[in-house]
């Protein structure tokens, strides 16, 4: 290994993991929980950080919540039972909007209010506002607005956009509630929680405003949805916000979380808990692979526009290259997209208006605005 060479991804934990409603200790005062999720992701990361409030009471900051369902919530119980050492749950920090992560907050927040201090929720400004609109504004995966911006990038089964055009609110039913006041987190925000300094790191791409956590003290990074050990972040462009750049904004902010953390020293590399996977060290060599994933990624989609244009919906089958249900379909289109706007922005892909009204994507001398 050459000096420049960063060191590789490593799971110092190995396979060991919590069960539901258990709690294991990854570092000094910093417990990893694990609930299950009804998705083909069956499982979402959060994590416990010993904290004192204002009067000296010794308790727990919750980071990130689950989805809102009774198995989620009967997990929390065994947790509070079993895993707390009698200590509250003194606030509630959220990483970002998404249900899997914001869906019990608000019933957390009630569960452990105190007469004498209320569990506050700490969240971006950003998301806390998309958060409230999405329960109610269903737009981005669903609805009649959501359907349009399917068939405008080429997909043309009725039967999909149909089911997109009644899809349901699931944002609404994951998240019954968003707490009405919370405490806002910025980039580079330093969070003082028990005997530790964390500092908040902004990442773009993936939710509209997230908040990674690191404490230099405990070498412990806290990356979220950002930096994931096996799979790639989704990163999708939504009729919300029809030319956004997510792609180009999600591998700077990589760029950022590794500039801010700093190289790996010696035996004390940073410990990168992640929303899904395995606790890892490596950030470097974990970054590197996803900028070469996406390059490689966005390599194929110019050739193949390169070659004819394609439509979104075409490029489908280019970047993922197994069946998709409904679900990941809504997820890959968005992807996709997001793809042909990384190379639109860089102006090396130009869209082209068809006479069917879909937009495909062929070689470009110009950028957006230029």
């Amino acid at each position: 290994m050459t000096p420049t060479t960063p060191p590789p991804l490593h799971h110092p934990l190995d396979e060991q993991r919590p069960e539901p409603g258990q709690v294991l200790a990854v570092a000094p005062g910093v417990g990893w929980v694990r609930m299950r999720l009804p998705f083909a992701l069956d499982h979402i990361n959060l994590w416990l950080l010993a904290d004192v409030a204002e009067d000296g009471t010794p308790g727990w900051a919750v980071v990130d919540t689950g989805i809102a369902n009774d198995e989620t919530r009967a997990a929390w119980e065994q947790v509070f039972a079993t895993g707390l050492q009698g200590r509250p749950v003194l606030r509630v920090i959220n990483t970002h909007m998404h249900p899997d992560h914001l869906g019990l907050a608000d019933w957390l927040c009630e569960r452990w209010h105190r007469p004498q201090a209320e569990c506050r929720l700490w969240i971006s400004a950003t998301d806390w506002y998309v958060a409230r609109n999405a329960r109610v504004q269903p737009g981005g995966f669903g609805g009649e607005r959501t359907a349009a911006f399917f068939a405008r990038h080429g997909v043309a089964d009725p039967a999909v956009l149909e089911s997109i055009r009644h899809k349901p609110n699931d944002y609404a039913a994951m998240v019954p509630a968003v707490p009405g006041r919370y405490r806002r987190l910025q980039d580079d925000l330093r969070v003082r929680m028990g005997a530790h300094d964390w500092f908040c790191i902004a990442g773009y791409g993936h939710a509209p405003e997230h908040m990674s956590l690191h404490c230099p003290a405990l070498g412990v990074l806290i990356s979220g949805d950002m930096v994931l050990p096996r799979i790639s972040t989704n990163v999708s462009v939504i009729d919300l916000e029809p030319e956004a750049d997510p792609l180009g904004q999600y591998l700077d902010s990589l760029d950022e979380i590794t500039r801010r953390v700093g190289p790996d020293a010696g035996d004390r590399a940073t410990l990168v808990l992640p929303s899904h996977g395995l606790p890892f060290t490596g950030l470097q060599a974990r970054v590197d692979a996803l900028h070469a994933h996406h390059a490689e990624r966005l390599a194929e989609v110019q050739a193949a526009c390169a070659r004819e244009p394609h439509s979104a919906a075409d490029l489908m089958p280019l970047l993922f290259r197994r069946p998709l249900d409904l679900h990941q379909t809504r997820f890959a289109l968005g992807e996709a997209i997001a793809h042909a706007h990384r190379l639109w922005h860089q102006g090396l892909l130009t869209p082209l208006e068809g006479a069917d009204g879909v937009l495909r994507w062929g070689p470009g001398p110009a950028a957006p605005g230029a």
